[in-house]
């Protein structure tokens, strides 16, 4: 489903990337982890195409999307998911608007279609009936899942979840973990959590890929990347714990 290849990524003089190669497999979930600086939001940015690697080739399904320009990347879009790191709902709008944007900007469809596909993605995430509230009316772990059924009403290929336990308590973030877990059997999608929450990572994915100072250090299944020896994972551990 994705694969980046030799990507380096270069802000001016600072590497923020360093030679990355990575395959995500159609239909897997991978946990990228790292600390603040380490490059895994870089990482993100760089496969949703909102920046460009500084060299190399980052490919989505057979499409290589490292020089695209925008009006090209937007039709690669619509196959993504996205849900940020602190929701990122229109304040304005109602719940039932929020998740209908990209339906209403990107489809000619009827107002009758998008309000059942509102309702049935609100119904998937465990909202029902909230159509009508507004986001500040909302928990923080109700806009996350409001954020999920806007990233899924296009019924996308891939989603992108940019740290979903972030300022979550800990029951929520189980919850979301949960939810997580939940979507990607149902809907069959290749999902990408960056996060640092070593413990969801560890309980979400199939496999961990660690990023550290712009390096790639690890992939591997959570049960075999607990028994590494390098020192900056086993150092990571320590930390989370």
């Amino acid at each position: 489903m994705i694969r980046i290849v030799n990507v380096t990524k270069k802000f001016g003089k600072k590497i923020a990337l360093n030679n990355i190669n990575l395959e995500i497999a159609d239909g897997e979930t991978l946990a990228i982890i790292g600390g603040s600086g380490s490059g895994k939001s870089t990482l993100l940015r760089l496969m949703i195409g909102l920046i460009q690697p500084t060299s190399g080739e980052i490919w989505i399904g057979d499409d290589e999307i490292s020089r695209l320009n925008e009006k090209e990347m937007m039709h690669i879009r619509l196959k993504m998911g996205m849900v940020f790191q602190y929701s990122a709902l229109f304040d304005s709008m109602t719940v039932g608007e929020n998740v209908a944007f990209g339906l209403v900007e990107h489809t000619d469809y009827s107002k009758e279609k998008i309000q059942s596909i509102v309702k049935e993605k609100l119904h998937q995430v465990g909202l029902d009936g909230v159509e009508n509230r507004m986001p500040n009316e909302l928990s923080g772990g109700m806009k996350k899942r409001v954020s999920l059924a806007r990233a899924i009403a296009f019924g996308p290929e891939i989603i992108f979840y940019d740290e979903p336990s972030s300022g979550l308590d800990p029951v929520t973030t189980n919850r979301i973990d949960e939810l997580i877990i939940e979507t990607q059997r149902a809907l069959k999608v290749t999902s990408i959590v960056v996060t640092h929450d070593m413990v969801s990572a560890c309980r979400i994915a199939d496999r961990i890929a660690m990023v550290y100072n712009g390096d790639l250090v690890a992939v591997d299944t959570p049960d075999n990347f607990k028994k590494i020896p390098d020192p900056r994972i086993k150092e990571f551990f320590r930390v989370i714990d």
